[in-house]
């Protein structure tokens, strides 16, 4: 199998994701409706959303799973569309349901996984090790994931999406299934990375989890951007009395809702 070797820097001065007029239908239905959206560099940002939204289809293209009907999508200056392996090679995509090979134990996985990515074997090693203890896996790392609980796949293959140190990081409902315990462990990892520098992208329905960790925030509905910002910016536009991040959402996606039926009428 052809592995996929380390990027070469791309220019400091893109923008970690730059999305322009995206566009991708299913028959009759827009499930991402001319989507604009620009992501910094080094930023932990919620992609918030009703269901339906559009918030996966989006993630999916970004990652190369799914081609557009139109628009442009670049991450750190690569065109995902155009030059689709030099964009993976800098993108980690985690859906949420982990995809794990059962009969492996957990560092082979891993070590099945950096070598895709052409890592070699030493550095893989060490990163393996570093992220299984740092997500309290390390005991368990000889044994086949078909024997773990959901939280300890999902744990795997998180580390498995950081064996190469992605640029940019794109989580699926991350915490969805997890114990308190476990997710603490996932936050605490997604943290430290964004801090390292690394840009993160998570779609959640944990409202509490996006008002504590995210830098901004982009709620989308009907494929469309509806509102964007931190959540300071975002109280702003909703209202003062709005003070959660869920009064907000709600405000705002029942507002949207209200001026598309007055249009429809």
């Amino acid at each position: 199998m052809t592995s996929i070797a380390a990027a070469s820097p791309s220019p400091s001065a893109a923008p970690a994701l730059a999305i322009a007029g995206l566009l991708k239908t299913f028959g009759a239905k827009t499930a991402v409706d001319r989507l604009d959206l620009t992501i910094r560099t080094g930023e932990l940002y919620a992609l918030l959303g009703p269901n339906g939204a559009g918030k996966t289809t989006t993630l999916r293209i970004i990652a190369g799973l799914l081609k557009p009907d139109a628009g442009a999508v670049r991450v750190f200056g690569v065109d995902v569309l155009e030059d689709p392996i030099a964009a993976k090679r800098i993108i980690a995509w985690l859906p949420d349901e982990p995809m794990l090979y059962d009969k492996l134990t957990a560092w082979e996985y891993l070590e099945f996984v950096a070598g895709l990515w052409g890592v070699d074997a030493k550095t893989a090693m060490a990163r393996a090790e570093e992220l299984l203890r740092m997500l309290e896996l390390w005991d368990n790392r000889n044994e086949r994931t078909e024997g773990f609980s959901r939280g300890m796949k999902q744990k795997t293959a998180l580390a498995a999406a950081l064996i190469h140190e992605p640029r940019l990081l794109m989580l699926d409902e991350p915490l969805t299934g997890l114990d308190a315990a476990i997710a603490r462990q996932v936050k605490d990892l997604l943290q430290a990375r964004a801090r390292a520098g690394c840009t993160i992208i998570l779609t959640t329905h944990i409202l509490d989890v996006a008002e504590r960790m995210a830098d901004r925030i982009g709620i989308i509905q009907h494929g469309r951007l509806l509102a964007e910002g931190t959540l300071a910016e975002l109280r702003q536009r909703a209202g003062a009395e709005h003070t959660t991040l869920e009064d907000v959402f709600l405000k705002l996606v029942a507002a949207r809702r209200e001026e598309a039926a007055e249009s429809a009428a």
